[in-house]
């Protein structure tokens, strides 16, 4: 039996504390301020998806705007929360709730129903958002005290329904390219009265693709690295007097070589007594048949060995990895939770062919995974 890693610091230093502290420092009444963070009245967060603090560092050179802003007084290391993939992560940075408490908890979850939601590709007309997410976004407490509110990022993601439970209460401004979510991103800063508190959040996902079908040790990653030195840059360049850029991710990244991944194809005995796998290769929800649950964790234990940490929902709601565990509902996790400390990963080419051959994975408890920048510049 493996021993169970440390689990995210909610509420002090997570991912979570990021709209709450930047609403905090927008005199927005109630939001947590544990961040410390200090502000002038208009901010833009801006997301740079699979963005590691421990990736940054290694690759420092390639990024000297975003590794000067780490030097500055505000800058901090942040934590994902569990699973570090990224509906979990916008979900908690949009309501500033721990995933066990907003229940956007994977790459892809059990519904009552017995089926899957895909979260990245979450039909609204199947599963509405508002019901399995129903709290209030920070987006709506800003807009509710008088904030302005714009969120940026592709057309793609228009109507879809991880946007509705993460994002809903902004105003939607579309951008395809650096180049337009720059230009958009300080429109959308510079737009209203003066004096006028506004908040932008902008999301940039192509450093992340580059990692998942490259790998985030490969020459393509660098350079996609350089390419958001050069977002950043042009975004700092063009702040003015009154507003500010923060910039954090939703979760790191690293590579996970052919050796180290489990096929569930041709491991049968994992599937003995499962209703359904669900999350994603670095962190495995495995539902089981009534009644199977002891049985079914007794054999991933006994298959994955000491290298995973593999855990009964309930310890693992009891340690605080969904976050309080008065808080927590438990309907989306499974009975098991099955987790790499090393590179490792659970595979199902046959129901999951494109996940599956990723190279850059994450969802882990790594630190590469789990450790995320924040970082700000004023103008």
């Amino acid at each position: 039996m493996s021993t169970s890693p440390t689990p995210p610091p909610y509420g002090t230093g997570s991912l979570c504390e990021v709209l709450p502290g930047v609403l905090s420092a927008l005199g927005v009444a109630g939001e947590n301020g544990a961040l410390g963070l200090h502000l002038p009245p208009r901010v833009a967060v801006l997301l740079i998806d699979g963005l590691g603090a421990d990736l940054l560092a290694a690759h420092a050179h390639r990024a000297p705007v975003l590794t000067a802003m780490s030097g500055a007084p505000q800058a901090a290391r942040l934590t994902a929360g569990f699973p570090s993939t990224t509906a979990t992560s916008l979900t908690s940075l949009g309501t500033g709730l721990p995933p066990g408490a907003h229940g956007v908890l994977g790459l892809s979850l059990r519904r009552p129903d017995g089926a899957l939601l895909s979260t990245l590709q979450w039909d609204p007309a199947v599963v509405d958002p508002t019901v399995w997410q129903p709290h209030r976004t920070a987006f709506e407490r800003a807009a509710a005290a008088g904030v302005a509110v714009s969120a940026v990022g592709p057309r793609k993601f228009r109507g879809s329904g991880l946007n509705s439970a993460a994002l809903r209460g902004a105003r939607a401004r579309w951008a395809e390219s650096p180049g337009e979510l720059a230009a958009v991103t300080l429109d959308a800063l510079r737009d209203g009265p003066a004096g006028e508190r506004a908040l932008v959040y902008s999301y940039f996902g192509d450093l992340d693709a580059t990692g998942h079908r490259e790998g985030c040790e490969s020459a393509a990653w660098g350079y996609q690295l350089e390419h958001v030195d050069r977002l950043v840059e042009q975004i700092v360049s063009g702040l003015t007097p009154g507003t500010a850029l923060v910039v954090t991710a939703d979760h790191g990244m690293l590579d996970v070589p052919d050796e180290a991944r489990i096929n569930v194809d041709q491991q049968p005995a994992l599937l003995e007594g499962v209703e359904v796998l669900a999350g994603e290769p670095r962190a495995r929800y495995v539902h089981a048949l009534p009644g199977a649950a002891a049985d079914v964790l007794a054999t991933w234990r006994e298959i994955l060995g000491p290298q995973w940490w593999v855990s009964d929902r309930d310890t693992a709601i009891a340690e605080g990895w969904f976050g309080p565990p008065g808080d927590v509902r438990p309907d989306a996790i499974g009975d098991v939770i099955a987790v790499p400390l090393g590179p490792g990963a659970v595979v199902m080419p046959s129901s999951e062919p494109i996940v599956s051959r990723l190279i850059g994975m994450h969802g882990g408890v790594s630190s590469v995974e789990q450790e995320i920048p924040l970082l700000t510049a004023v103008g």
